[in-house]
């Protein structure tokens, strides 16, 4: 009798070798600036700083920033991240407060329990706060443009009395607002936001309210801003557009929305390189890679590594992606410690 003949897969006859199929060319325009801005840069140093000199725990409210791969690197060192002080036990282990900002009554409970804290907010969030008080001070009703339940918009309105500041999302919210006093009013806005979309507000609050008082300085922060025009000069010249941020991050989601608001429709966010969805990216022949304020340029090196095992990659850069501003440690940090 005859042994059977082993089943054999008719389709791997004809499956191509993938170690010899030829790449697809693919040019990848690298956005710059990108990536760490000097918030980001400073809060992550002020966890690390605090970890070398007085060791771990050091527990740090909310996530120092908002992406996975730098919480879980901290967690690593020996950080431990908490929602709020009350989860926190009574200890003399250092306490940081996230580069987002905090409403008053967290430090002032860090206070009354003598907690050893150090505040890593951003300092043009703390500018933003700092202008909120100065209009309530000089009896001015404020509004906040920015997005419901963001921890920053959180904090920025926790720094004044409940209704002393009203928040603000869309030009339709703007048109809709009735001031107690038209002739006392101001704004601030988040720093994270599209700088089109705000200017939008912007520009209804101002035709409705002319003596509304504005920012000394513009809200919105340098690196949303930079990192916005950097899109806007790639974006409208790539088949596919990959923003590399969590989901979390504001400046991160706006970098998409820009990215498809100035003609590349096949713009998405990644977190790391195993989130691709490949399927978006076939053949395609040109790519631009960015990345939101609190990713680091590991996880773009990641991305690019992905792409160059599919493809056969040329990358440029288009725009300088150094940027000089340098934010101080908070002084218990920058002092030397005794011997």
């Amino acid at each position: 009798m005859t042994a059977p003949h082993p089943a054999r897969d008719v389709g791997a006859v004809n499956r191509p070798d993938p170690m010899t199929v030829p790449k697809s060319p693919l040019t990848i325009r690298l956005c710059g600036p990108r990536g760490f801005c000097a918030g980001v840069d400073r809060a992550i140093q002020i966890v690390e700083l605090a970890l070398e000199r007085y060791g771990a725990p050091v527990y740090v409210r909310h996530a120092i920033v908002h992406n996975k791969y730098v919480v879980d690197g901290l967690k690593q060192k020996g950080a431990v991240f908490v929602e709020e002080l009350d989860e926190i036990p009574d200890t003399g282990a250092p306490v940081v407060f996230s580069a987002h900002g905090v409403p008053k009554s967290v430090p002032a409970g860090a206070k009354a329990r003598n907690m050893f804290f150090l505040d890593a907010t951003c300092p043009l969030v703390s500018k933003v706060h700092i202008e909120a008080n100065r209009h309530h001070n000089e009896g001015r009703e404020i509004v906040l443009i920015g997005h419901a339940g963001h921890v920053e918009v959180i904090g920025t309105m926790g720094q004044l009395p409940a209704g002393a500041i009203t928040l603000i999302e869309t030009t339709e919210d703007a048109e809709a607002y009735t001031p107690r006093d038209p002739g006392k009013l101001a704004f601030v806005t988040q720093t994270t936001l599209s700088v089109d979309d705000t200017s939008a507000i912007v520009e209804v609050l101002r035709r409705r309210f002319p003596a509304i008082a504005l920012p000394h300085k513009e809200d919105i922060c340098y690196a949303t801003t930079n990192r916005q025009e950097a899109v806007k000069r790639v974006a409208p010249h790539v088949d596919a557009m990959i923003v590399v941020g969590a989901p979390e991050s504001s400046n991160s989601v706006r970098l998409v929305e820009v990215a498809q608001r100035v003609g590349c429709a096949n713009a998405s966010l990644v977190e790391r390189a195993d989130k691709i969805d490949w399927s978006r990216f076939e053949g395609i022949k040109t790519l631009g890679v960015t990345a939101g304020a609190s990713a680091p340029e590991t996880l773009v090196d990641e991305v690019i590594e992905a792409f160059a095992q599919r493809f056969d990659i040329a990358v440029s850069a288009s725009g300088e992606q150094r940027e000089s501003i340098v934010f101080n440690l908070p002084r218990e940090l920058r002092a030397q410690p005794a011997a």
